[in-house]
């Protein structure tokens, strides 16, 4: 008797699942979050540092820093959304199977499903892309327009700076494409 008391149930190992990959996610949450203060702050130390030494070259810095700091934002955003798309998908259901006498019917995790309902969602996800694209994206390719527009570098600096401002375009499409709401789950072979 003492060792079935022992015993973990599939039940308990799901629930210590869930709590793994939500302890995940909030870790996630609040490394992206802090990411557009990090992105803000840089940018302004950027833009200061070249306005006070009256080198717009030094703006050339702030295409690789938004890229950077951007990419790690969104590559944050979407593992929170698959953590989030995996407990509504295969967990929730997973552990809802093992409450007996439902059939299976039972539902689990009802947040992660009810918060997506809301009727504004959609233009949250539309401001918070425009807000990604301002911050990972224009400030940057503002800062390339200034350093073109002054008409200081030589060739290898406007070289440098087209393949900065190719790399941020590139930044932005991503953005944008990862903005779509998240499709169903894919199940393994």
């Amino acid at each position: 008797m003492a060792e079935r008391e022992r015993d973990v149930s599939v039940g308990q190992l799901l629930l210590a699942e869930y709590q793994t990959v939500k302890d995940e996610q909030k870790t996630r949450i609040g490394f992206r979050d802090n990411l557009l203060y990090v992105t803000l702050a840089a940018a302004a130390a950027v833009i200061a540092a070249a306005a006070q030494a009256k080198q717009p070259a030094m703006l050339l810095a702030l295409p690789p820093v938004c890229v950077v700091l951007g990419w790690t934002y969104l590559v944050n955003d979407e593992k929170i959304s698959a953590i989030g798309l995996y407990v509504r998908d295969e967990l929730g259901p997973r552990l809802a199977a093992q409450v007996p006498g439902t059939g299976g019917g039972f539902s689990t995790f009802g947040w992660e499903v009810y918060h997506r309902r809301d009727a504004r969602r959609r233009s949250r996800k539309a401001i918070q892309c425009v807000v990604d694209l301002v911050a990972f994206c224009a400030v940057p390719l503002a800062a390339l327009v200034v350093f073109w527009v002054s008409g200081e570098g030589g060739g290898l600096m406007v070289v440098l700076s087209a393949l900065e401002a190719l790399a941020v375009v590139g930044l932005g499409v991503q953005v944008v494409l990862y903005t779509r709401p998240a499709g169903p789950a894919l199940t393994p072979p």
